[in-house]
């Protein structure tokens, strides 16, 4: 009788100690699911961020470009992006102690980024200087229309949802961007190149985000677009250490916040978020433009713009219908 009244308080203590790990396991499964439901919300909001870094920046841009070349800007604030984040990569390396993706493979990936960023980058800002911020604004966020297209081209599927939501936000753009008149002059030719170059960049950053180090990949890609524009400055434009200093504000806000954080989070978010849909968030850089714009140079905003702005934010949150409703 002793031994079956063991042999029952053997198997209830088997059995509990079954059920508390069953409960362990689906306690474990239940947090990663609901984590990676909300990864693609934070990743959104992240965009968000960078949108508003970005669209400060236009600020930062036009005051820096009455006293240095774009090149000699565009060098030194990528230069000082690229520093800004070796700290972090010593801080993270050490910490993790773990191998890295292979070395040639994100040299690879960062400098290819680094050319198409360096292409969209200039033609941007060589572009601003024969046509006006309406113009060049409205013509720059196109990639939110043109990066579905070439996914479409290469045979992806694009969910309706997202096409809903970059067609509001192109309208709303336009109404942001277009006041009175819309002519295609050389510079916004210029500004419409950068706009194809930027859809490229954003494409191909969703592709690499996904399997490189996030901070090395930032850095080597703005080191290769910092090198190129200082090669190009020192041959065609005229420096002057005075104009630099005279463009030092813009200077540091566009190489910390705009480059060093604004594109790096970009990244750090399309590891989560597909490329469509990262360009429809990112478009709202031209809402917090016209923000920056009202509150540093105090231009005025009329209900014109302010209806733009709404259409925009109605078509980023349409996109983003299927990401809220996984973290409900």
């Amino acid at each position: 009788m002793q031994d079956i009244k063991n042999l029952k308080e053997s198997l209830r203590k088997q059995r509990n100690n079954f059920y508390i790990q069953e409960i362990n396991i689906r306690t474990t499964f239940a947090k990663n699911k609901t984590s990676m439901k909300s990864a693609p919300l934070f990743s959104s909001f992240l965009l968000v961020i960078t949108a508003a870094l970005w669209g400060f920046s236009f600020v930062a841009q036009r005051a820096g470009m009455e006293h240095i070349g774009p090149y000699l800007f565009n060098g030194i604030r990528f230069t000082l992006g690229s520093l800004c984040l070796w700290p972090l990569l010593l801080f993270f390396q050490k910490k993790r102690r773990k191998k890295n993706t292979p070395q040639k493979n994100i040299l690879a990936s960062g400098i290819i980024l680094g050319i198409v960023l360096l292409t969209a980058s200039s033609l941007q800002q060589i572009g601003m200087q024969y046509t006006n911020a309406t113009n060049g604004g409205f013509i720059t966020s196109l990639y939110v229309v043109i990066v579905p297209i070439i996914l479409l081209f290469f045979g992806e599927k694009i969910p309706f949802r997202v096409i809903a939501g970059a067609i509001l936000a192109l309208i709303g753009l336009y109404f942001i961007s277009i006041q009175d008149h819309f002519q295609l002059s050389e510079g916004d030719t210029l500004v419409l190149w950068s706009a194809l170059f930027w859809a490229i960049h954003v494409i191909l950053l969703g592709k690499f985000a996904r399997k490189d180090n996030i901070i090395l990949l930032s850095i080597i890609q703005f080191t290769t677009t910092a090198i190129a524009s200082l090669i190009i400055a020192l041959l065609k434009e005229e420096i002057q250490l005075e104009a630099i200093q005279n463009a030092a504000i813009p200077i540091i806000y566009g190489g910390v916040f705009s480059v060093g954080m604004g594109y790096t989070l970009q990244a750090l978010a399309q590891k989560k978020v597909r490329a469509e849909t990262a360009a429809i968030i990112l478009s709202f850089e031209s809402a917090f433009a016209m923000l920056g714009g009202w509150l540093i140079l105090s231009e005025p905003i009329s209900m014109q713009s302010l209806f733009g702005a709404s259409l925009m934010l109605i078509g980023i949150l349409i996109s983003q219908i299927k990401s809220i409703k996984t973290t409900s």
